[in-house]
């Protein structure tokens, strides 16, 4: 894939999370705004994590329909169009419709770069490409919300949505010096699949552990902002942005997870050992000052990525059959972690203060240690599964692209999978 593709790749991926994650430091600003508590304002959040939590379910019979590069400009259009009326929404509701309108588009979007990417990556590049546009995503999620904090300490916390929609206005034309895609046939999930999956303690351990780790980290950054403000007084959007400066963690931890699983001699270790930082890096958000705080986000960020490229690549290796389906259900999972985390820890802060909002979430977190630990303890012998997919790292990135692939469940059809 030539440069300018990659660039606009990169721009879009990019783009798509700065819309997910623009309007979290700014909570503060739009509760008071618009007159609304704590909880009622993560929803701004919340509601996109829902649709997330559902895309890998409907996606895949949309794409039957349309190419993914048709997909990717029609949705890009429409978020700008999204962008603008938030710029311009005159109360929370407006906003809030907005969002869910929003959520219904970013799954679109990062599906179809998904299959954008392995229906023309070749088998040598594949790899390369999934591991630019992973680190793509974590961009985004840092420069969405350090980037909106910036634009509304000057200017105003609406004109942050205006540069998004300007932004995507113009990614909307740069898209158009993408390569054709081909159509691709889509494996449609099946219940007694999905069924026999949940039912292997391999993966449903992992789905435990992932939905577990999303739900404290969405929870924790998502009300982080009102903490900043109790601790700093009128703290400004700015700062609060540049306190998910640990969040680039997740670049350096994602494209060095294989590593990481060669120095603690396997996965469940490695995973066990993220759990084990994550859980403990929790407790130091209790203390009253920024900058530790700060200087924690960074450990804690290494930890949950780190559990979180393992556990991805883990599931994948052991997938014989259904690898799209098995990936799918592994994002359901993540995100509907996110969805619930996102929004009802707001009620123990509001009731009960921090420290027992801190202390809940890190019990969450003891709660994926135990599961993950159980299942080491405990492992089932694994006598007579195929070779880790890893061994072969063009075919392991194709699984977590979703390449087309001939499922043998499934003659003559590919199996499909989103993974942001």
């Amino acid at each position: 894939m030539n440069p300018i593709n990659l660039i606009v790749i990169a721009l879009t991926t990019v783009l798509s999370f700065s819309v997910i994650y623009a309007p979290q430091p700014l909570l503060p600003v739009l509760m008071g705004e618009f007159l609304v508590d704590k909880s009622e304002a993560a929803l701004l959040i919340t509601v996109v994590f829902f649709f997330l939590s559902i895309a890998p379910i409907f996606y895949g019979y949309i794409l039957e329909a349309f190419s993914s590069k048709r997909l990717l400009k029609l949705s890009i259009a429409l978020l700008a169009v999204t962008e603008f009326v938030f710029f311009t929404g005159g109360s929370f509701g407006e906003l809030l419709f907005i969002r869910v309108l929003q959520g219904f588009l970013i799954p679109a979007v990062l599906t179809s770069l998904m299959t954008y990417i392995s229906t023309v990556a070749t088998d040598e590049s594949v790899q390369k490409m999934m591991a630019f546009y992973i680190a793509s995503t974590i961009l985004g999620g840092f420069l969405g919300r350090s980037i909106s904090g910036m634009i509304s300490t000057y200017l105003g916390w609406r004109y942050s949505f205006l540069a998004l929609a300007v932004s995507l206005s113009a990614c909307f034309f740069l898209l158009r010096v993408l390569k054709d895609d081909i159509q691709i046939e889509v494996t449609r999930p099946s219940a007694r699949a999905a069924w026999d999956i949940l039912g292997d303690r391999r993966f449903r351990t992992v789905y435990l552990v992932i939905f577990s780790v999303f739900f404290a980290f969405a929870s924790l950054l998502n009300f982080l902002p009102f903490r900043l403000t109790e601790l700093g007084g009128r703290t400004s959007e700015f700062k609060i942005g540049l306190m998910y400066s640990g969040y680039l963690m997740g670049i350096v931890v994602s494209l060095n997870s294989t590593r990481f699983v060669r120095l603690f001699k396997g996965e469940p270790k490695t995973i066990i050992t993220g759990l084990a930082v994550y859980a403990v890096m929790m407790l130091f958000f209790n203390a009253e000052s920024v900058a530790v705080i700060f200087v924690s986000m960074f450990i804690f960020c290494g930890g949950m990525f780190l559990v979180h490229s393992t556990a991805s690549g883990y599931i994948n290796k052991h997938a014989r059959n259904n690898k799209g389906l098995i990936n799918g259900l592994y994002v359901s999972f993540y995100y509907t972690g996110g969805t619930i985390g996102s929004y009802f820890p707001g009620f123990i802060y509001k009731r009960y203060g921090w420290f027992y909002f801190v202390a809940f979430l890190f019990l969450v977190i003891c709660f994926a240690l135990g599961v993950a630990s159980s299942y080491y303890f405990k492992k089932i012998d694994s006598a007579g599964q195929q070779p880790p997919a890893r061994d072969n790292p063009a075919e392991y990135m194709l699984v977590l692209a979703g390449r087309p692939r001939v499922d043998p469940a499934f003659p003559g059809k590919g199996a499909w999978c989103y993974f942001p």
